[in-house]
């Protein structure tokens, strides 16, 4: 199937914006990128400027996957939106142009930022590939086996050993402590969906090792709140270098988290 996407779209920035960490490119020749949501996985390959091939049917495309890229905002009118005098956020903006907000697996997010603390990006890949490999379901396409995102109940009876040589260190209580909420349903991760942000940012922080910055950023890639801007050491950089030390993000409001993730995927790609 053959679509067309007329806003900023760029797939190799999405994966490189560091909100997700198992989306990739297979392929080079044509460019071919697999996303996987929940038991679904999506193969697309760009065949023109804003036209690409995708594996799914139109019914999956509609309820899923356009949802899941967030196409129903514009990011075009939000870049436009910037003043010129914000300088810093103006050239972030024009190096990010093309990064979407990603509305990822909830489970999958709260397990994911729990590895991610002190961990590169790389890193944070290598033990969630190690855990999927490990514990997630087999499926096969005709490109290639893929291992989902192993559920709650499959590492129920995950032991601490098994998990720390996935790399998880320190972080195993953290793991084990959301698989039994998230198990015994002492936290509903899709009833809290209706909470406020203030709500819903204090049931995830009920989780061990779900702190403020963690628990923001599951807000902002797996819940859609978009106005939540997390701020990790990177972030805490640009705001003290070019800020005076004063939050940048809170004049942008419910788009906060947009220019969370232009600043971030500019300051990564400079210290690249």
């Amino acid at each position: 199937m053959t679509i067309s996407i007329n806003d900023d779209f760029d797939l190799d920035k999405i994966i490189g914006s560091g909100q997700c960490f198992r989306p990739c490119k297979i392929c080079d020749f044509p460019k071919t990128y697999r996303f996987v949501y929940g038991t679904h996985i999506l193969y697309i390959i760009q065949t023109d400027k804003n036209t690409y091939d995708i594996s799914c049917t139109e019914d999956e495309w509609n309820n899923i996957w356009n949802t899941y890229f967030d196409l129903s905002r514009n990011y075009g009118d939000i870049r436009k939106s910037i003043p010129t005098n914000d300088t810093y956020m103006f050239e972030s903006a024009v190096d990010g142009k093309g990064i979407r907000i990603l509305r990822q697996d909830k489970w999958e997010m709260l397990i994911s930022f729990i590895i991610s603390q002190r961990k590169s990006i790389p890193a944070i890949r290598s033990c969630i590939e190690k855990l999927c490999s490990k514990y997630g379901t087999k499926l096969s396409t005709d490109k290639e086996d893929i291992f989902l995102f192993p559920t709650a109940q499959q590492l129920m009876n995950a032991s601490e050993n098994d998990l720390a040589a996935c790399g998880l260190g320190y972080r195993v209580g953290y793991i084990l402590d959301a698989v039994r909420k998230v198990y015994f349903k002492e936290i509903d991760l899709e009833e809290i969906d209706n909470l406020s942000d203030e709500d819903l940012f204090n049931e995830l922080t009920c989780v061990r090792g779900v702190g403020k910055k963690v628990a923001n950023c599951i807000m902002l890639f797996a819940y859609n709140r978009i106005g939540r801007a997390p701020v990790d050491v990177w972030i805490a950089r640009v705001i003290d270098e070019f800020y005076d030390g004063k939050d940048p993000f809170d004049m942008y409001g419910e788009n906060a988290g947009i220019m969370q993730q232009y600043v971030f995927y500019h300051i990564q790609n400079r210290h690249r």
